[in-house]
């Protein structure tokens, strides 16, 4: 197993995060017929907020990002990004397990949105996240966590 370190985003990561997430995205975003050079950036731009963002890192190297954030009831579990060379080593799943054994989750729902066709999905199935809703883009999905 891969030993990862998580930190706090700070503001100064927003661009590297929004490359990555251009980056992560393309090819489910590209065979979607929605990739847009400059939309890509600009979606995590307007909702990237450092105080529930987190950086992942494999020693001392960033490999992606995670955030949480407090919504009411909720959690919204957002901007989940490996970089392609280092998936398929269990990062996601070692990081999606620590967030969700966070004492500020317990007994909250989780919610996310993944694209539709992304092997990630597979990723929530495995964690216990189920079908809300779908449309041509996006998979709505959530966990009730006890």
């Amino acid at each position: 197993m891969i030993q990862i370190t998580m930190r706090q985003s700070k503001q100064a990561d927003q661009e590297h995060l929004a490359e990555l997430r251009a980056l992560v995205l393309y090819d489910d975003l590209d065979r979607l017929g929605r990739y847009d050079e400059v939309k890509v950036r600009e979606r995590f731009r307007n909702t990237f907020d450092p105080e529930y963002t987190w950086i992942i890192e494999v020693k001392g190297v960033l490999v992606g990002c995670v955030a949480l954030k407090p919504k009411s009831e909720e959690i919204l579990l957002e901007h989940f990004y490996i970089h392609p060379d280092y998936q398929g080593r269990q990062i996601g799943t070692q990081v999606l397990d620590m967030l969700l054994k966070r004492d500020e989750v317990q007994g909250k729902r989780v919610i996310l949105n993944v694209l539709q066709g992304s092997p990630a999905r597979r990723l929530y199935e495995r964690f216990g996240f189920v079908l809300d809703r779908e449309d041509e883009v996006d998979v709505f999905m959530s966990v009730q966590m006890q």
